[in-house]
């Protein structure tokens, strides 16, 4: 009994406070799901040139560079178990888990003429790996070169993604590899044809290590092709990705408002041309609803995955190291997930937001629960505090996918981060 009142105290106590997403303890933020792009596509380096005059645009456009230099400083616990406290035999074991990392970025945004821009970026974090005292790395390098205002080239190491889902990014192509392929950054030659407001997107792909002086050969490189057509009342993305030694899939998107809810729905066939021509499917569809004009939102999605095998490369951000997620990971399992998104801005004194993460596998009886808090007290300083619990027996989905092989467990965690701009034309 005694162990049981310290769980319900425990669990209850939290709650009013309250997320984290699925991994360690820097790797989720809400703004993710609600608010901001991913960084790979907030610099999208695209010119919207229907509705802006030539002279605006060539003002826009003038030549000159502009320095950013930002900062983060992160130092938290996250207290926990290796097992749910309602499955405590007496043998289950405690850990800290304690961090900091320590990480500032610097970037070079040079526009050349009107028609060709240059971007570089560097990274310094610690603590670094390898044993070393820190870990220095080229971030983003690639260039923009526009031809007369219709045809758009961007090409370098960055990233890209495809997709809308706010949960699964099983439509987002380019974030597949090949069983054993590389999974390093990626490096991309991309063209966009501006069609309307839509338009045609060509791309060639390859996650070889270029920086490190290896050669793509053809196997290595992967081809894409995504037509976007954008109406009044509903968005649609048709594309499809190849690469040898892996299934080509192609997937389509769609996206509407209808009374103020947002929904989309997304489909993707693959099939397995490097081997036996096997074919399956996966589908989402989800909704996101605002209360209040913008004080609450919801979001919701059903996803069904009929992928067996997929292995997928999962960026580095700011908070978290890159890595490949390998068949039977959470968000991508197979058969049936439902993911459900809260989030309230309470607003006032800290910009409170209180949000919960749920993600359940009906079939496998199996979920996991991230209520948490986001404060921002003073200027640049954020304190999350979070609750990640996983649902279900002991060699159910989530309970085996849990982060550090702890499936219940607290996060505290205070950031301080900012970034200043200079430019010179």
């Amino acid at each position: 009994m005694k162990k049981y009142a310290a769980f319900l105290f425990f669990i209850f106590f939290p709650l009013m406070f309250i997320t984290a997403q699925e991994s360690d303890l820097y790797n989720w933020d809400i703004d993710s799901l609600f608010d901001e792009p991913p960084p790979e596509t907030a610099d999208s380096g695209q010119y919207d040139t229907g509705s802006i005059s030539d002279n605006v645009l060539s003002a826009i456009m003038k030549p000159g560079i502009t320095f950013n230099a930002s900062y983060g400083f992160y130092g938290g616990i996250s207290p926990g178990w290796d097992k749910a406290p309602w499955h405590f035999d007496g043998n289950e074991k405690f850990s800290w888990g304690q961090g900091i990392l320590m990480n500032s970025g610097i970037s070079l945004d040079a526009r050349i003429s009107e028609s060709f821009r240059v971007f570089t970026s560097f990274s310094l974090q610690i603590p670094g790996s390898g044993g070393n005292i820190g870990t220095a790395a080229l971030g983003n390098f690639y260039f923009d070169y526009d031809l007369f205002k219709a045809l758009y080239i961007r090409a370098g190491k960055y990233g890209h993604s495809w997709g809308i889902s706010l949960n699964f990014g099983f439509t987002n192509l380019l974030s597949r590899i090949p069983e054993g392929g590389a999974g390093g950054s990626s490096y991309i030659f991309k063209v966009d044809i501006p069609i309307g407001v839509g338009g045609i997107q060509a791309l060639a792909m390859t996650r070889s290590d270029i920086t490190g002086g290896v050669i793509p050969g053809f196997k290595d490189i992967g081809f894409g092709l995504k037509y976007n057509l954008a109406l009044r009342q509903v968005d649609f993305d048709l594309g499809a990705f190849y690469q040898q030694n892996m299934a080509t899939r192609g997937f389509l998107s769609v996206k509407t408002t209808i009374f103020d809810v947002e929904l989309y729905n997304e489909w993707l066939l693959a099939v397995n041309t490097h081997s036996d021509f096997g074919a399956s499917f996966a589908a989402n569809l989800g909704f996101v609803k605002e209360f209040f004009g913008t004080t609450f939102t919801v979001n919701g999605e059903f996803f069904y995955n009929g992928e067996k095998s997929s292995n997928y490369y999962m960026p580095e951000t700011s908070l978290e190291t890159a890595g490949t997620l390998l068949p039977g990971a959470s968000a991508f399992s197979h058969d049936i997930t439902i993911a459900l998104n809260l989030l309230y801005r309470a607003g006032g004194w800290g910009s409170v937001r209180l949000f919960l993460q749920t993600l359940y596998s009906p079939l496998q009886s199996s979920a996991q629960l991230i209520p948490g808090i986001r404060i921002t007290p003073f200027p640049h300083a954020e304190i999350y505090m979070a609750v990640p619990v996983a649902l279900g027996s002991e060699d159910s989905l989530y309970y085996r996918a849990a982060p550090a092989g702890r499936p219940f467990s607290f996060v505290f965690l205070i950031s301080l981060s900012g970034s200043v701009k200079a430019s010179f034309n």
